[in-house]
């Protein structure tokens, strides 16, 4: 943007070496650590409230002698207003200092909104760009609820028809919408998005490689991870099917839970009777599982009868 640190340590110019040093420490300036009205009351043998009246007292100093000075708060409002009025706080720090913050302290076209439970801490030019923000968040949220896919920032805004810039200062403040390690955009409360603990570690590796793993392999692919732990948490939780030995899929991917002799009556209840190969082209969708294995569960005359052209199906039960 421009040079802040030198525009803030001319604005610090009027004021006596005291109500400077309580401005350097309260907004961190200079590299300095933001301090708070006690620890900087403890230091001056004041109380809280004194530091408070010293503070907005240098800022109204300050306030009265920036005249001449405001070019700098129409290139930051100019720089505001191309990124769609809004920024996060923690976002500005990060790009331009503490610096930024003070000045935005001074010029009166810009005002701080409170942090909540949809947005981090943020500044804005004007009531009807945060009213753009808060539309604009609501309807990528209900996208995403809609859709339950992740998208690239490039498509997010291809789809909402959005300008790069002003997308990424919307998505900096929104604490319902965040990306993942890969640049993938989601809601904040997906496995995807915020894994929590080894089982959605373990369901990230499985969407990652979009095929069935034996228990081992997915344990190998988590840092620190006990193959044991892994191995207790992919049976305990639904989204986890055993299709083979030690080998599990997602129930997302059409997977059936249950035991091969409960696979084989659904997929007959549902299809009806089939032949031997029919049944075994069936069950090869469901699980990893060797022919003759198929072939043991039909011979159970306890579930499966066959009829007079040679196909199985459930044997009824004797009420």
């Amino acid at each position: 943007m421009v040079n802040l640190k030198k525009i803030s340590q001319n604005f610090l110019s009027p004021l006596k070496e005291r109500e400077k040093e309580v401005i350097l420490r309260r907004f961190g300036l200079f590299g300095r650590e933001r301090e708070t009205l006690e620890t900087i009351g403890k230091d001056f043998g004041v109380c809280r409230e004194r530091i408070r009246q010293i503070e907005k007292a240098a800022l109204e100093k300050i306030k009265k002698y920036k005249k001449g000075k405001e070019k700098i708060f129409k290139v930051i409002f100019a720089e505001f207003k191309r990124r769609g009025g809004v920024r996060s706080e923690e976002a500005l720090i990060s790009e331009e200092g503490r610096e930024i913050i003070f000045l935005l302290n001074l010029g009166e076209k810009f005002k701080r909104m409170k942090g909540d439970e949809k947005f981090s801490p943020f500044w804005t030019i004007g009531k009807n760009y945060y009213l753009k923000l808060k539309r604009f968040c609501a309807n990528l949220v209900k996208y995403f609820r809609k859709e339950k896919k992740l998208l690239k920032f490039e498509q997010i805004s291809k789809i909402f028809k959005i300008k790069k810039e002003i997308l990424s200062s919307y998505l900096e403040i929104s604490k319902l919408v965040k990306a993942n390690e890969e640049g993938y955009f989601g809601l904040v409360s997906w496995p995807e998005i915020t894994p929590r603990g080894v089982k959605d570690k373990a369901y990230l590796v499985l969407k990652k490689i979009q095929k069935p793993l034996h228990f081992t392999e997915i344990a190998a692919k988590i840092k620190g991870a006990k193959v044991e732990t892994v191995h207790n948490e992919l049976i305990r939780d639904s989204r986890f099917v055993l299709v083979g030995r030690g080998i599990y899929a997602l129930a997302e991917w059409g997977y059936w839970p249950g035991e091969l002799k409960d696979i084989i009556l659904k997929i007959l209840k549902e299809k009806g009777p089939m032949t031997r190969e029919e049944i075994l082209e069936e069950v090869k969708k469901q699980r990893i599982v060797k022919p003759s294995t198929v072939h043991l569960y039909l011979y159970n005359k306890n579930y499966f009868e066959r009829d007079s052209q040679g196909r199985y199906r459930p044997k009824p039960k004797i009420a």
